[in-house]
Formats: structure tokens, C-alpha cells, sequence
């Protein structure tokens, strides 16, 4: 993919803030409790379902994956962030360029878009993938899609549709409940590290958001190296304009581009649209299932890259799947 394929639309970059920024220092040691959520009541969830009309849907900004910068000094030591290994299950080439997904399984029901406005009006979307959890309600998505990490504050309005295809909602509208981000990637330099979010939907006539359309495992503090698959909406015209889903695989690298940089990446770049799309290992391609490892978070116009789940994405995740 051409590096600038990887350039943000002005909303988009309205959206992201200083993520964009290089970062040159660790992240702010963790306060005693790092999580912010933000919460929607039942009739700001109802008022969201009416929002987003198809024509919304159409017009909403694709927000794309931050540029990686073009060269940086060697990495400064990294943040530890560890614990012990934790699988939940599933419910139910070494370099590529996005395609199509011409699979069914369980990623093309649990696989998704998400739609949210933020505080300038703007309406804008990414991706997202259904994980298991306690509560059967519980999306991972990008830090960058719940927040702006410019002000701290959470976007409105968030919904999530399972399954999109060209304007379709083969399984309904899910409203967000809450969204659960680290504090530290508004307040660290090196946000990128933490730029991951959880977020529980609300349920949809009686059912959970996994009782409808199932749910992908998820893995946290697991090795580095392993073969992954990447799923995400990516905007440009050879990726549908964000219309389709999209697939890219390959072998795990660390995150070279950045100093102090935890993050794991394949060389292959999902553009606008694909952020907060799943990272899966263990990936079976005939039932389309798998354990989620991280999401879309930035692109060097190379490689994309996503954030370690490690503890901390461990406690957040806890957060919201007993929330």
C-alpha cells in the first residue's frame, strides 16, 4: 500500500488529535484506578437508534489508523505491563494487502461497524469485533474510536452494527451502554501503547449482543511472533469504501517506529474505517473464529500495528464484561 493511502480526511484528524504526534516518552505511571467510562442512559441509546439514519450511515467519516513517523531513534525501555496468560473461548504469506473477505463463520456475523459523533458534530465510524465475556455484551474497538485524546472527552451516540455490508443491518443496531478506555491514553505521550477500548452494548429486543450473532475468544499477555489475521471496514475505493470487510494475515514484528513502543504489527496496511478492527491468532479460517489479540490502532503505510493486550487490557476488559 502507497503511504498515502494512510492520510486522514480533516474530520478524521479532528478526531484523533494529537495522536498523530511522535511520541518520545513512557507512559505516566497508572493511577489507582486508570479506567474511564462513559455512560449513556436508555433514552440517549433510543435517541442514538433514531440518529443514525441510513443517510447518516453513508455520510460518516471513515476514521483512519495514525501515521506511523518514517524513522525514530532507537526505542527507550518499555512500560511493563504484565500478568498471567488468560484465554476466554470462542462462542459457537508472511506479507499481504487487504482483500475482501470471501469467507463466511463467525467473523463475518461478529465483525462490525461502529458509528459515533463527536463534540463538533462530526459523524464517523470504525471497526469493531464481538468478544466472549460475562456478560455477552462486550465489543473490542480502538481508544481512538471512544475518545478524543485531545480533550479526554467520549464520543456520543456510539452505536455498533454486527454483520454491515453495504448499508445492511443483517442483525440490528446495538446502542453502547458504556465505553472503557484507559485515562492513560488521553494523558501519556506514548498513547499508542494503550489504544484499546472495550465497550458493553446494550441488549437488543430481550437478547445479548453475543446471543445474537456469537462471539470471537479473546487472549491476553501472549507471546510475540505468532501468525495473526486482521479484519477491519478500510475507506479507500480498493477496500469497498468502507462498505465491505476486509482481511489481512501474517506473521507478528514488534513495533520498530516508535521509541518505547510495545506494539506488534504484519506487514499490510487496512486504511480509514479499518481502526479498532481485530487482530486474531489461532484463527480458523473454515469457521471464521478465533482469539482476539488486539485491534487496529496505526499504520506506517507498511504495516499496521495494534497494542499488546496485556494486563492492563485485562482489568478494562473484566470492567466491562461485569458491567
Amino acid at each position: 500500500m502507497r503511504r498515502t493511502a494512510m492520510l486522514v480526511s480533516a474530520v478524521a484528524l479532528a478526531a484523533l488529535g494529537s495522536t498523530l504526534s511522535p511520541a518520545h516518552a513512557e507512559p505516566a505511571p497508572a493511577a489507582p484506578d486508570d479506567t474511564r467510562v462513559t455512560s449513556f442512559s436508555d433514552h440517549e441509546q433510543d435517541q442514538a437508534l433514531k440518529f443514525w439514519t441510513a443517510a447518516r450511515l453513508r455520510a460518516a467519516e471513515q476514521v483512519a489508523p495514525a501515521p506511523a513517523p518514517a524513522a525514530a531513534p532507537a526505542p527507550s525501555s518499555a512500560p511493563a505491563d504484565d500478568g498471567p496468560e488468560l484465554s476466554v473461548p470462542p462462542v459457537s504469506a508472511l506479507a499481504s494487502s487487504p482483500k475482501p473477505w470471501r469467507g463466511g463463520g463467525l467473523i463475518r456475523r461478529t465483525s462490525g461497524k461502529a458509528f459515533f459523533q463527536n463534540a463538533a458534530g462530526a459523524t464517523l465510524s470504525c471497526s469493531a469485533t464481538v468478544t466472549n465475556s460475562r456478560n455477552k455484551s462486550v465489543v473490542l474497538t480502538a481508544a481512538h474510536c471512544v475518545v478524543d485524546p485531545a480533550t479526554g472527552q467520549g464520543y456520543r451516540k456510539w452505536v455498533f452494527i454486527p454483520g454491515y455490508a453495504h448499508g445492511e443491518r443483517p442483525f440490528g443496531t446495538f446502542t453502547a451502554k458504556k465505553l472503557f478506555h484507559l485515562k492513560r491514553y488521553v494523558t501519556s505521550n506514548n498513547r499508542d501503547n494503550w489504544d484499546f477500548a472495550f465497550v458493553e452494548m446494550r441488549k437488543r429486543n430481550g437478547r445479548t449482543l453475543a446471543g445474537t450473532v456469537g462471539a470471537q475468544g479473546i487472549r491476553f499477555n501472549t507471546p510475540m511472533a505468532r501468525y495473526v489475521h486482521s479484519f477491519g471496514y478500510g475507506g479507500t475505493p480498493a477496500e469497498g469504501n468502507g462498505e465491505r470487510l476486509n482481511h489481512c494475515q501474517g506473521k507478528e514484528h514488534a513495533d520498530t517506529t516508535r521509541p518505547g513502543s510495545t506494539m506488534r504489527g504484519i506487514d499490510c496496511v487496512q486504511t480509514g474505517g479499518s481502526s479498532g478492527g481485530g487482530f486474531l491468532a489461532g484463527f480458523d479460517a473454515d469457521k471464521g473464529s478465533g482469539y482476539l489479540v488486539g485491534n487496529i490502532s496505526v499504520g506506517n503505510g507498511v504495516s499496521e500495528f495494534h497494542p499488546r493486550l496485556g494486563d492492563e487490557a485485562r482489568k478494562l476488559y473484566r470492567k466491562a464484561s461485569r458491567a
